[in-house]
């Protein structure tokens, strides 16, 4: 039977502000996304049955759950049904992403669930519709259709490609027994209503950063609100810089932290001081090598 196999990259926010809160009841935001090369893997293949077989290693709390649960069956169930195909497809999903840390590995499954379908399938669609079911399954789905480096505005879901940036070595921190719901960091931000004059200066900063394609910091609006509630991640912030980080920021709502370092070397030598954390030395990805990476080219 045709198989293929296709990698899902994980990401980091570089920048991530929160504007205020809409009036539908979401957070306004404006954040650059960047994809590193920390991955999970799919496996996916035709089967002579019709259902959609889903089998998860690499995280046993994901492999107990339900698979109708899992973004990556929502996302071949929903390409299934535009593309009005009903035979079935074996998916094994390995796991290196850790879940719930901030680092978009579900988010990045369920886009690698899409593209590999396709593929797997010889069959397309419209990018508008592929953006519209991506967007079906989360906010950050349609950021991992393109890759690299992008602009998210709206809730996150509204995507623009950006220039690239020099490769950036990283080291991720994923620290043991702590994890941030996202609802909840969102709820300790204590966001105002969104109002143009309260927005104005966050948006001028912002546009500014968004073309350029030199190095221009971190920022995490979520830090301040998270660190309060879970000191041991400003710790790590704190650690990673001691240790040679050019600079560090929370990802996304957390609970992982990353640091910027000058060399891989130097950033295998910063995890040492980790050891009862899970930790990835990775890298940024252009967008021109994610998307050889995903086309399978």
């Amino acid at each position: 039977m045709r198989e293929i196999r296709i990698p899902a990259f994980a990401k980091v926010n570089l920048w991530l502000d929160i504007l205020g809160k809409r009036a539908d009841g979401y957070h306004e935001l404006r954040t650059i996304f960047q994809v590193i090369s920390l991955r999970d893997e799919l496996c996916m293949r035709l089967a002579r049955h019709s259902r959609i077989s889903l089998s998860i290693s690499g995280n046993e709390t994901l492999s107990r759950e339900s698979v109708q649960k899992n973004l990556v069956y929502k996302a071949v169930s929903a390409l299934q049904h535009a593309l009005r195909i009903r035979s079935g497809v074996e998916v094994e999903l390995h796991k290196n992403i850790p879940a719930g840390r901030g680092l978009g590995g579900g988010s990045s499954d369920a886009a690698a669930a899409v593209l590999g379908y396709l593929r797997l399938t010889r069959k397309d669609l419209p990018t508008a519709q592929l953006l519209e079911i991506a967007g079906s399954l989360g906010a950050d789905v349609p950021f991992f259709l393109l890759g690299g480096r992008a602009l998210g505005i709206g809730r996150g879901d509204e995507i623009y490609p950006l220039p690239d940036i020099a490769k950036r070595v990283l080291l991720i921190v994923s620290p043991h027994n702590v994890q941030v719901p996202t609802p909840d960091a969102y709820r300790w931000l204590k966001a105002r209503s969104l109002t143009k004059s309260a927005a104005a200066p966050k948006l001028f900063k912002f546009c500014a950063l968004c073309w350029s394609t030199q190095e221009s910091g971190l920022s995490n609006d979520f830090e301040r609100p998270v660190f309060q509630r879970y000191p041991r991640l400003g710790q790590i912030k704190r650690e990673l810089l001691r240790r040679g980080a050019t600079e560090a920021s929370l990802a996304g709502s957390g609970s992982a932290v990353f640091g910027v370092f000058p060399s891989p070397a130097m950033a295998r030598r910063a995890a040492v001081g980790f050891p009862h954390d899970q930790t990835f030395v990775c890298e940024t990805l252009s967008r021109d090598r994610y998307l050889r990476a995903v086309s399978g080219a």
